[in-house]
Parts: C-alpha cells; structure tokens; sequence
C-alpha cells in the first residue's frame, strides 16, 4: 500500500488527502480510490501478476490512443504492479440495471435503452481496438484458439458433468468437444479484439457533463477490466453478455439487443448475413453456457459456494432452451446435455423463463396471448393427474371466479387494503403486468407485505395436497376491477408455487383476458 502511495505522489506531487478501499471485483487485484485536498479522485490498483497488469497497461495505452471509452493510465510503477488511472465512479451497468434484475427480467425503457447503448458500444472496442493491437501483450494467450476451446469443454465435463453422476461415454464426447472446437475456431470468422469477460460488472456509465439529455441519455458506457482479452472472433461477446443466466433478459429484450449489435457491427466491418450470424452465434452460445456452468460448477460445487449454485438453474434454462431452438451437428453431445436438463435437480426454473416458454406473446404486452389461443377459460386442462394449481385475479363487482373441477373454490383473498395505482392516470390503461405498475407496487410496499403472508398460507396448503394425493387447489386474488392489485398478485403466487414446488400452475386474469400455463 505504502509503494502506491508513493506512486500517487510521484504522479501529483504531494500523498492523497484521503485512500478508500473498493469493494473487491473477484480477482487478487485490489483497488483503491485516492482523492487530493481538493477531492479530485483517481483509482489506484494493485496487483500480483505482472503479466496480467501489463497486458491491462498496454492494452488501455492502445484503446486510449483510437480514443476508446475506457480508464487513461496515468502512472505505473517500474515493475508494473502497481498502477494509477483515471476514476469512472462508482455506477456501473450491472448496478444500474438491478430493479430490472431483480424482477425477474421486467427491464424498465431506461433500463432497456442503457443495455442498448452499451451494446452498441461494443463493436467500436472490439473492431476498432484490435487495429494495429500488438495482441503478443494478451494475457494468458494472445488468441482464442482450439486448445483454450477444450481446456474449457473438459472443464465443464469434469468440474460440473461429472458432479451430476450422469452416465457418459468419455470417447463419444470428446469427438463431439472436437467437432465443437473446429466450428468455433474456423477461419473465415472476422478476427478482431475478443474481451472475453463482457458482462454489466466490467461497464461503467460516466455522465457526461455540460450537456442537457433525458435521465437515461446523459451516461456514457466505459470499458474496465479487459486485461484477458485476446484476439479472436466476436461472436463470443455477444454470447457472454446477453447469455448470462444471473441477467434474465427476456426473449424479446434478447433479439433487441442483438439486432442493436448486428447494425452497430456494420459501422466498423464487413458483416455475414443475419441468418449465418444468427447460426454462429449459436455456437457460441452453446459454448459459453457449458463454459459457464463449468465454473458454476466449481465455485458451487466444490467450494460450495451458494451463489452459484443458485445460478445453475436459470443457466440449464438456458441451455434447455437453446437444445430446443437449434439443430446442432454434435448428436451425442446434445443427446448428453438433453438428459442433463432433464435431471429431476434442474427441473426448478426461473419465474422469466416460465414466463417465456409457457404463453405466445404478442409486441406490446410480454403477457397478453396471441387471439388464435382462445378465450380465458380452463375447461381444456382439467384432466385428472397430479396436483394443478390454478390462480385467478378478478374484479369483486363481476363476481368470484367459479371453481370448475366442484371443489368449492379455494382460498380468495381482497386486495383493496392496498394502494391502488389505477387511481392514478398514468397507470389507468396498464395492468400489474406492465413494468410501471409493478414498480409503483413494489416502491410502494404494501402489496409485498400483504403477499408475503399469502405465500406463508399457501405453502402450507400446497405442501399438504401433494401429500394427500389431491389434484386440484384454486386460489382467487380480486380489487376493484380486477386490473392492477389482483393481476399482479395471482402472477406473483402463481410463479412462486411453480418456482417453489415444479408443478403445474394455470393462471387466469380473467377480467385481462389473459391465460397462461407454467408446466
């Protein structure tokens, strides 16, 4: 600490007023903010790795020079492992984007417009960046290549499949891991500056100043933490950005974005055709994800850490949606990873993708289903089987729901002790689905309170009729005209059961219209 001390005072003449210390970025780099008399602030950083400190040096020196959104070095210590460079602040992306995060996927527009601008951003680093890019100063390698391709795909065999148990034939697999290796190495590919560890933590939105713009508009996206970049395809990027399983992006959000990257990419290079970019992409998303769960598989698994064990569900989500959405030229491969889905520990699905998988949706409401699906009725569904759930939300002035299976109803609970955002005329044509409601509930609080017991009684209630055998329980929520309160309880209960128990959960806004199945 002492040695960045004196390298701050060589750089400004005097010792920093003030050293704080930055939360850690999961790395053996620490990170230090340093601010003069005045409160001007640079970020200092110390490191182990000499190696992986010059190729963050040089690389940011290169950046800088095609005049590239990321930190200036303003001094380095004769050994490199000590640096100084210039303070982005502390808002980044990831943080940012958190109310859309932990919502389950509902990213508000100024959310949604700052994913778009970074990721417009994106090509500017990775194509631009890699002109005249020495990339013998990458670290740990200089390229993506087919060895760093398998020494990743016997990762996620050995750190996470083989912790599964699940049945394999090791030769079968790793002709498929070479099959894999080769499409994703392929030449033909534009080479340019592959970041490799592109996610919302390594963004940091500075407001720009002296300029009046809307509230989402005035923060420019920075670049930090690109010292493991490489030179190599940009597919993988795009794959590791919006593939994040913590992110929950939604579908349609998902598309976007990548069409957002697909026009931007056409500024800075010569691009494939949507359909052969699109098919590429795959790939990359294919490994990415078997990447990923690899390391979840490690940090959850063996050194039991519950933050990624949390994260494998909604990364096999992704996964089990991909194997659906893409005929991939590796037979046993998917044949493997098709059974690995469909192992009983991972049946537990996030809220989004449920959401995602179980109804057609049309442009302007993610939830509202296609006109070729019917009125909101049930009758279609009441085979008898296992316990099914079924959550309706309606309006007390049209009646209580009508338990169709005759057994007597269920539980209704009356929403109106809450604050009620249809009194307010920027809510009046929305619906507890829609982003602004659902903000204005949950900022308002009452409505959490109130569910929170629900979700007490009805765990209870459920638990008890898949030990007795029962196939049917109904639950009711309504207000006032069955809109916004009820609407977004009944969602609320009805992911919380699937999510919580993995059965089948039927939901009907019957004053909406609106039907949904989370299988």
């Amino acid at each position: 600490m002492q040695q960045l001390i004196e390298l701050y005072k060589q750089y400004r003449g005097s010792k920093p007023a003030t050293v704080e210390q930055l939360p850690g970025a999961g790395s053996n780099r620490a990170y230090f903010r340093l601010a003069d008399e005045e409160g001007q602030t640079v970020v200092g950083c110390i490191g182990t790795s000499r190696d992986e400190n010059h190729a963050f040096i040089s690389l940011a020196r290169h950046f800088k020079l095609r005049q590239l959104p990321v930190p200036e070095v303003l001094a380095v210590s004769d050994d490199e492992l000590r640096y100084i460079q210039t303070d982005l602040g502390s808002t980044s992306l990831f943080d940012a984007i958190k109310g859309g995060r932990e919502a389950g996927g509902r990213y508000t527009l100024k959310e949604q417009d700052l994913l778009k601008r970074t990721i417009r951003e994106l090509p500017n680093i990775q194509i631009r960046g890699a002109r005249e890019l020495d990339f013998s100063n990458c670290y740990p390698q200089p390229e993506f290549d087919t060895d760093s391709v398998l020494f990743d795909l016997n990762y996620f065999k050995y750190c996470f499949l083989k912790a599964t148990e699940l049945d394999f034939h090791e030769l079968k697999l790793e002709a498929d891991f070479r099959l894999l290796a080769k499409d994703l190495t392929a030449a033909g590919d534009e080479q340019c500056f592959l970041y490799r560890d592109f996610q919302a933590r390594n963004v940091m939105l500075l407001e720009e100043s002296g300029k009046e713009k809307e509230e989402g508009e005035k923060y420019v996206p920075y670049f930090i933490d690109f010292q493991g970049g490489r030179k190599g395809p940009y597919y993988y990027d795009l794959a590791s950005f919006l593939w994040q399983a913590s992110a929950k992006y939604p579908h349609k959000l998902r598309r976007e974005l990548v069409f957002e990257y697909y026009h931007a990419l056409k500024q800075y290079t010569e691009v494939p055709t949507p359909h052969h970019f699109v098919a590429r992409l795959s790939l990359f998303v294919l490994f990415r994800t078997l990447q990923v769960l690899g390391a979840y598989g490690f940090r959850g698994y063996f050194e039991r850490k519950q933050h990624f064990i949390d994260s494998i569900p909604p990364a096999i989500q992704n996964l089990r949606e991909l194997l659906h959405a893409t005929n991939f030229p590796y037979p046993y491969l998917v044949s493997l990873l098709e059974k690995l889905t469909e192992l009983p520990q991972f049946q537990q699905i996030t809220a989004t993708a449920s959401r995602a998988d179980g109804y057609k949706t049309t442009d302007k409401n993610p939830y509202k289903p296609h006109p070729q699906d019917g009125p909101a009725t049930f009758s279609k569904y009441d085979a008898q089987g296992p316990l099914v759930v079924k959550v309706f939300s309606f309006s007390f002035r049209k009646g209580i729901p009508e338990d169709e299976s005759g057994n007597g109803g269920g539980y209704v609970f009356d929403c109106r002790s809450t604050h009620n955002p249809g009194r307010y005329e920027p809510y009046k044509q929305l619906t507890g689905l829609d982003e602004p409601v659902i903000r204005f509930l949950e900022d308002d609080g009452e409505i959490l309170t109130f569910l929170d017991s629900v979700y007490k009684l009805a765990d209870a209630h459920v638990r008890r009729y898949i030990q007795r055998g029962f196939t049917s329980l109904m639950f009711s929520f309504g207000c006032t005209g069955g809109q916004h309160r009820s609407v977004y309880s009944a969602q609320h209960l009805a992911e919380h059961i699937h999510q919580k128990f993995g059965i089948e959960v039927r939901i009907c806004h019957r004053e909406q219209n609106i039907t949904q199945v989370l299988k």
